[in-house]
């Protein structure tokens, strides 16, 4: 089959920085689907990872990427029982194992979800990544819920992004929160807008900007950009006995002690923590996904795909990645295998 991957992790600018090359179909275990895809988007983990997973070394064979694909079902382990051949998919994928940038993947079907009938492949395959991490961080991690947090507020930090995007729309729409999301050029303040933020705030002056809005302090902050670079202001933004919750990371460590006055609550997310550990509910994202699915069918919620490429090539790839690593990305970005 035909796949996409690196050796090095060369720049982007760096010809070899993507290469295409032939390897086997791979064979399904006993949970795993065979599934020949047809499109995939792109997420900051794949740069991340490009970026990290071979530096100063030349990898025996090269390393597949990708972590958002739709595709169809070619055949199926001797004890799955969620799906079956012919049956349209879509799912974000397991960091541990090759991604999803080539012509057939296997992967595990309880972390697997039906394709949304209403969208193109190339709008479901924008979905899966960003939709679970949304999801798992406001309602696994935060534990919001619709009944009893209805009418609060969040603060969401990076709006116009992959997550950000679809984050909106759960708060809003699915939560019934009071929106904050941020936002500083004029397209990224429009489209936060139109995912249903009530309120659009500049990054860069974030502390008065809310305050300016009305909100002395938010029932809940999620950080989609950076931990350390927001942690004082969450820590000062937040309302006693909230709760802040982030997924990128902190280069430095977070001083917990400035949450101690108010006894705020912390968590990280990370959408790869039910099959990396294989933790007893893994498959509470095969359900998400399905959950999605038919919100997307209804129209509750809408796709977040701005740009479409078309091909499995290198040059695509790398297009993608570029764009990514700006840090300029509305939305998200597909490529489409099949026409």
């Amino acid at each position: 089959m035909k796949a996409i991957g690196f050796s090095t992790s060369f720049p982007i600018e760096n010809t070899a920085s993507f290469i295409e090359f032939e390897t086997e179909k791979p064979t399904p275990g006993a949970r795993d689907l065979l599934v020949k895809i047809s499109a995939v988007s792109v997420n900051p983990v794949d740069f991340k990872v490009r970026q990290s997973a071979a530096k100063d070394t030349v990898l025996e064979a090269p390393k597949i990427i990708g972590w958002d694909a739709v595709g169809v079902v070619e055949a199926v382990g001797a004890e799955t029982n969620l799906f079956k051949v012919g049956d349209e998919v879509y799912y974000a994928g397991d960091i541990t194992k090759q991604g999803s940038n080539a012509e057939y993947q296997i992967i595990d079907e309880r972390i697997v979800g039906r394709k949304p009938k209403s969208l193109t492949i190339e709008e479901a395959a924008a979905m899966p990544l960003t939709t679970l991490t949304a999801w798992e961080i406001l309602f696994d991690r935060i534990r919001i819920s619709p009944e009893r947090d209805k009418g609060k507020s969040i603060l969401i930090i990076g709006g116009a992004g992959g997550v950000g995007s679809i984050a909106i729309q759960l708060a809003k729409k699915i939560a019934g929160l009071t929106v904050i999301a941020t936002a500083s050029r004029p397209e990224t303040i429009a489209w936060c807008k139109e995912m249903g933020a009530d309120f659009v705030v500049n990054h860069k002056n974030l502390t008065d900007e809310v305050r300016e809005a009305g909100f002395q302090y938010v029932d809940f902050i999620v950080d989609f950009v950076d931990t350390n670079l927001y942690w004082d202001i969450m820590a000062e933004l937040i309302k006693p006995q909230g709760h802040i919750a982030s997924i990128t990371g902190s280069a430095e460590p977070i001083v917990l002690n400035k949450l101690k006055s108010k006894s705020v609550s912390f968590s990280w997310e990370l959408m790869y923590t039910r099959s990396m550990y294989q933790t007893d509910d893994i498959q509470e994202q095969h359900a998400i996904l399905n959950k999605t699915a038919a919100l997307l069918d209804s129209g509750i919620l809408r796709h977040t795909l701005k740009e479409t490429f078309n091909g499995l090539t290198a040059a695509n790839f790398k297009k993608a990645h570029q764009q990514l690593e700006s840090g300029t990305t509305i939305g998200k970005i597909a490529i489409k295998f099949v026409f």
